[in-house]
């Protein structure tokens, strides 16, 4: 019998060989510097699903599928793709390609890759939910790849896109820390990494034996400049080629620079807040206004949530915070996403309904709190919470922010010491965001994997279950729709805003922005190419 599937389920892929790049002589020695305000924690791809590693890592490794600019699907180490069964997919591997090292790819490599990246020691948020259904890999000859799942999991392209494959000669046994010294480093991408310093940089060199059309660059020095002023000041001073997160206020300066150009993109990423839901007692950072811990949890109580959530003014968060360059949201997808619900906006501003819920939940005096946000990670990120601050400052909810280092902010996230954090999220798959931040918690299920809040509801999780498991597009954008109308009224989160992406470029180069903000090499080229 032969299975109907829909065509988007089907993810066919038809291969495209790739052009012949030309170079000039000039451009195939130059150098690149490019800095960026990210932290990166680690150079293993499968430690921590976190937009500035997984930026890093796609210079080295390559996904079986990956994401153009505008987040399409398109052929990487896999050239097909197809849905055999509704529980069998099968992958096509792009014969000829060697590792760094010069080994061949094969689909055992991509066997083990799916056996190591959900279980990684240590890892504050990792990859187990992209692989949460799957019940066995096998390599069907050296370039047949076969996944077999326990139920119909229609988004298994878009999760193949996320994964980074890695070698079993170099993997197998090796730590974290083997990736980050670079012995275990050993990709299939444009790049080679030659030296990584934690918290300064990485230097990139081209992969001369790369299946990829030939880089520009012959060696990239990745930066890490956390500092936004020091940022635009080195790309100013012609220090550096391009640099992202341009400041907001720096951005209408730098396009009238002559020495520089500025390349923006709509992002997919969603700022929101988030409390902590992981105990029913004290929670760390909030207080009666005697200053004493507040002797239960107040946010399991939705009246608690939906106050803080309508105490907030995104039209005049998005001014104060955000300069005027962002989007108000009302749920993780951005518009133009699929899955987006357009009935869903932005929560209605009600100050006075915010002081009535917090009455009505025994909070008529108010209480305190403090928000934790990262100070490094996308533009104006701690100004943004103290813009949130003041806001439910007012109506008797008195915040103070704590503002750290994203590699701390995600450490202390994972160990449950903030009481309500400020974070973000890029969602370029309808699902990814409640199958990872708001399904529970629960390592065996692989799902909740970046649920730090610890945030669980039964009725949730079988809706989002339900839907990850239909075939039929329209079908599970319609479950889609119900999960983010559930959301808004159940308040498990508080979404704030889609970000637009800005990046500043020294004058003879092009580059081609991503709505998944990703900086990379690969996307910058000469003008006079």
């Amino acid at each position: 019998m032969t299975l109907a599937l829909p065509r988007r389920a089907l993810g066919l892929a038809a291969l495209a060989a790739p052009a012949l790049h030309l170079r000039t002589a000039e451009a195939q020695g130059a150098n690149l510097t490019i800095a960026i305000g990210g932290s990166i924690t680690s150079m293993d791809p499968h430690f921590f699903n976190a937009g500035p590693n997984n930026m890093l890592a796609s210079h080295i490794f390559d996904p079986l599928i990956e994401r153009d600019a505008n987040t399409r699907l398109v052929p990487c180490l896999a050239t097909e793709w197809r849905a055999v069964t509704e529980t069998l997919w099968e992958f096509k591997l792009r014969e000829g390609v060697n590792w760094h090292d010069g080994r061949p790819f094969t689909a055992d490599d991509a066997v083990f890759t799916f056996s190591r990246a959900g279980n990684v020691p240590g890892s504050p948020g990792g990859f187990g939910s992209f692989l949460r259904t799957f019940t066995r890999t096998e390599a069907a000859g050296d370039h047949v790849l076969r996944i077999h799942t326990s139920r119909p999991t229609p988004t298994l392209p878009q999760d193949m896109a996320s994964i980074f494959i890695v070698s079993r000669h170099a993997g197998q046994g090796a730590s974290t820390e083997d990736y980050n010294s670079g012995r275990a480093a050993i990709g299939t991408s444009a790049y080679r990494m030659a030296t990584h310093r934690p918290g300064d940089r990485t230097e990139l060199v081209r992969a001369e034996n790369s299946w990829r059309p030939p880089e520009p660059w012959a060696r990239v020095s990745y930066r890490f400049i956390s500092n936004d002023s020091a940022r635009s000041a080195a790309l100013l001073a012609g220090d550096l080629d391009v640099i992202d997160q341009v400041p907001l206020t720096d951005v209408p300066r730098m396009r009238r620079e002559p020495r520089v150009t500025v390349s923006e993109k709509p992002s997919t990423r969603v700022v929101y807040i988030q409390p902590d839901f992981s105990r029913p007692g004290a929670v760390p950072g909030v207080r009666d206004n005697a200053g004493q811990p507040l002797a239960a949890n107040p946010f399991l109580d939705v009246r608690v949530r939906r106050a803080l959530n309508i105490a907030i003014n995104r039209t005049a968060l998005i001014q104060a915070g955000m300069d005027g360059m962002a989007s108000a949201s009302g749920q993780w997808l951005a518009q133009g996403v699929w899955g987006h619900d357009p009935q869903t906006t932005a929560p209605t501003f009600d100050a006075e309904g915010a002081r009535r819920l917090l009455a009505e939940a025994g909070f008529a005096q108010g209480f305190r709190l403090t928000l934790a946000t990262p100070n490094d990670r996308w533009p104006n990120d701690a100004r943004l919470a103290q813009a949130v601050a003041q806001m439910w400052t007012r109506v008797g909810v008195t915040t103070q922010v704590e503002a750290v280092p994203f590699a701390s902010f995600s450490a202390r996230s994972a160990r449950q010491e903030f009481g309500i954090a400020q974070t973000s999220w890029g969602s370029i798959e309808s699902l990814n965001f409640p199958v990872n931040i708001l399904q529970t918690s629960n390592a065996a299920a692989r799902t909740g994997a970046s649920n730090m809040r610890r945030f669980s509801n039964p009725e949730l999780d079988a809706i989002v279950d339900r839907a990850s498991a239909m075939m039929d597009d329209p079908e599970r954008e319609r479950a889609t729709h119900e999960i983010i109308r559930w959301t808004a009224r159940e308040v498990p989160y508080f979404p704030l805003l889609h970000l637009t992406s800005f990046w500043g470029l020294r004058r003879g180069l092009r580059h081609d922005p991503r709505m998944d903000e990703r900086t990379t090499a690969m996307g910058i080229r000469p003008v006079s190419e």
